[in-house]
């Protein structure tokens, strides 16, 4: 039995129920989740911030997310690349954001690995849009946390010297960024994500 999406009460609109986990949630729903992305900076900063959330909660990330963006100079991967150990230990003191050593190291590490795949690939959307899943292997909306496409980008980043992006990380990174559509069959958002889709046009690799 298909459970209906639930209702924000101050508009009536049908959500995925995860909108229900905070009051941040449903204006993100709404304007962001599942959209689909092309801008290198937005998904490289996606990238990084659900290798943050590892452990933790989506709100306590999406909370401190303009905070993450100043400390991360708006995800400039070529600026964040050429962070040293003193921005490091800065970033440590930095309680705005989630001071954790590795995932900070993370952050730095696959931002040079950003600069190789857009020499190689053009841009990063030209990399990750590589793995867009068929819609028709997709299993129902938000009942599967990976898919064979998001274990095959996880271990293709892996091997290029990325870290902190498994394959669960990489397909929440999918939905994201609207390799896949997942908003629940009853949420209004799932009708304007799909339209979105059927306009977007992947970027292409370099010639």
């Amino acid at each position: 039995m298909t459970i209906p999406p639930q209702t924000d009460a101050t508009d009536d609109l049908p959500r995925c129920r995860w909108c229900n986990g905070a009051p941040e949630f449903p204006a993100y729903h709404d304007a962001e989740w599942g959209f689909p992305v092309a801008d290198d900076r937005r998904l490289f900063e996606k990238v990084c911030l659900e290798a943050f959330q590892s452990g933790l909660s989506w709100r306590t990330i999406l909370s401190k997310r303009e905070h993450f963006r100043r400390a991360f100079l708006g995800f400039d991967f070529d600026r964040v690349a050429a962070f040293g150990p003193a921005d490091v230990e800065r970033l440590l003191q930095d309680e705005g954001i989630v001071r954790h050593r590795g995932k900070i190291e993370a952050v730095i590490r696959n931002a040079a690995g950003a600069q190789a795949l857009v020499k190689e690939f053009g841009s990063l959307g030209a990399y990750f849009w590589r793995f867009e899943p068929d819609p028709a292997t997709l299993a129902a909306p938000q009942t599967a946390s990976t898919h064979a496409a998001s274990v095959a980008m996880a271990k293709d980043l892996k091997k290029r010297g990325w870290v902190f992006v498994g394959p669960t990380t990489a397909y929440a990174f999918m939905q994201a960024m609207g390799l896949v559509n997942d908003h629940e069959l009853g949420c209004h958002a799932r009708a304007k994500v799909a339209a979105a889709r059927k306009t977007f046009k992947p970027p292409t690799l370099k010639p």
